[in-house]
């Protein structure tokens, strides 16, 4: 690594200009409140999710944040942890001495963590974003064991969708039929765009292809020094065909020609590592059958599904099971969902207790479909010992007694709009 490089690359980085119109995220909030905190700040996702964003705009209300250096670039390919004692001498030659530090990817280089220990022992404030959640908490949990925090960034939420372009919506105790009209014209067009925010601005294909090509290549197969490349293609393009089904690591392997589950568990950790896919385990108290029973799967956003799956546009049902998984995602990671005699889609556990039993269906005005998401939910209360569950759906509203249980029909957009 040569230092005049170095120099240049940490000139040229400096020259950043936040997006116009960039989008209010919740997020920025949140970490603003712990800029006093010692602690070091880590704030991971996947690629293009706003994380460089979030992190540019803390930089910039404060007043002494001129160290920053992004090694997602080709001209630190050559970078080491041996580099790093060159770089905070560069650092203080350009800006003098400073004592907040901004890293965008750091666990790209082999190490970082010691570094930043270091820094850390100093009394330095340090910023650190990701896009891969395991090398983060890994060195992290290895060698700063208590010293950080760690927060998430997800595309843009519907909530966030509708703040940037209607603000007056969300203050609204009660909506009229106009207010209505225009959350359901933003829901459909957030259910077909996703939240990933340069391609809900430009709505151009290439983004999400481009999008995509760099995660499969920089975040899996070249990390994980991965061959043959087509297998774990096919196991994307399945995954992604089949949101919110099950599926076994032993069928997966069978249906796209992989002899070893083993291969197939590794990818879906690959995956789920950043943040492409999450999956959930169907509950039991044992966590050995947790293990071996069938999985689900989600993906990071709508817009994501329709470009990797196989018509999986057509299934509206499970674009909305979706979105309900990556909002509960955000809030939780204790999610399961229920199956004995009937299914349920989602239960939330939080500690050791099950507090909340969600159904997700496009509607119920079928008495064949409401009978099975009623009965699959009451299942689910029955087992767990609650007293109230909730079934979404696409614009239905009503409170149903069952059995003497309570259940809640929302429209998903306003328990969207409503939870915080």
């Amino acid at each position: 690594m040569e230092r005049e490089v170095l120099k240049q690359v940490i000139r040229d980085q400096q020259e950043y200009r936040p997006p116009k119109n960039f989008y209010d995220r919740d997020l920025t909030n949140t970490v603003q409140g712990f800029i006093d905190d010692p602690s070091i700040l880590i704030i991971s996702g996947i690629r293009r999710s706003g994380k460089s964003t979030i992190q540019r705009l803390l930089q910039r209300e404060l007043a002494k944040s001129d160290f920053y250096l992004n090694f997602d670039d080709e001209r630190l390919v050559r970078f080491k942890v041996d580099h790093f004692q060159m770089l905070l001498e560069v650092l203080i030659e350009t800006f003098g001495e400073q004592s907040t530090y901004y890293f965008d990817e750091i666990q790209n280089i082999e190490g970082w963590e010691r570094f930043i220990r270091r820094l850390y022992e100093q009394d330095k404030k340090i910023y650190i974003t990701g896009s891969n959640a395991k090398l983060l908490s890994k060195e992290l949990g290895t060698h700063l064991t208590g010293r950080y925090i760690q927060f998430e960034v997800f595309p843009l939420s519907f909530k966030e969708i509708v703040r940037h372009n209607n603000p007056d919506l969300l203050c609204k105790k009660a909506h009229s039929t106009s207010d209505v009209g225009q959350i359901l014209h933003l829901f459909s067009d957030y259910l077909v765009n996703g939240g990933v925010p340069e391609f809900v601005k430009f709505k151009k294909p290439e983004y999400l292809r481009d999008l995509f090509e760099g995660i499969l290549y920089r975040d899996i197969i070249a990390r994980y020094n991965i061959n043959h490349e087509k297998p774990l293609r096919e196991v994307v393009y399945s995954l992604a065909s089949n949101i919110g089904k099950e599926f076994s690591y032993t069928k997966l392997s069978r249906a796209v020609g992989i002899n070893s589950p083993n291969t197939i568990s590794n990818y879906c950790s690959y995956l789920e590592q950043c943040y492409l896919f999450f999956f959930i385990n169907r509950y039991s108290y044992s966590l050995k059958k947790q293990l071996q029973y069938n999985k689900k799967c989600y993906m990071i956003d709508p817009a994501l599904i329709r470009t990797t799956g196989f018509r999986v546009s057509e299934d509206r049902g499970r674009l909305l099971e979706n979105i309900v998984f990556l909002h509960l995602r955000q809030k939780t990671k204790e999610i399961y969902f229920h199956k004995e005699q009937k299914e349920c889609d989602f239960i939330i556990r939080e500690g050791n207790q099950i507090r909340e039993a969600i159904q997700v269906t496009t509607h119920l005005s079928n008495e064949e479909v409401k009978k099975r998401e009623i009965n699959g939910l009451v299942e689910a209360l029955r087992t767990y010992d609650l007293s109230e569950g909730l079934i979404l759906t696409e614009n239905e509203q009503d409170t149903i007694v069952h059995e003497g249980l309570k259940i809640k029909v929302l429209p998903i957009w306003k328990w969207l709009l409503s939870k915080t």
